[in-house]
């Protein structure tokens, strides 16, 4: 299993509705929270070891609605 953390920079006003779609659309989102500072979000992923980070991060999280930028964080050893 993969861990990786997406932070999320939405559009305005729209942070509520991503961190819901991303909870209730993509099975692999395991927690989202709200942060401040340069991104709105931070979501917490699981993905398969064969899983593509790149793909999963451009289809799946890029693509929902109201979300201008992400910044990916691979999580190596959690303690």
């Amino acid at each position: 299993m993969q861990t990786i953390f997406i932070q999320v920079k939405c559009e305005l006003g729209r942070a509520y509705e991503v961190a819901d779609a991303a909870i209730q659309e993509v099975e692999q989102v395991s927690e989202v929270h709200s942060t401040s500072g340069h991104y709105d979000l931070m979501m917490k992923c699981y993905l398969d070891e064969e899983e593509d980070i790149g793909h999963f991060v451009t289809e799946h999280i890029q693509t929902l609605a109201g979300i201008k930028d992400t910044f990916t964080i691979i999580a190596f050893k959690a303690f």
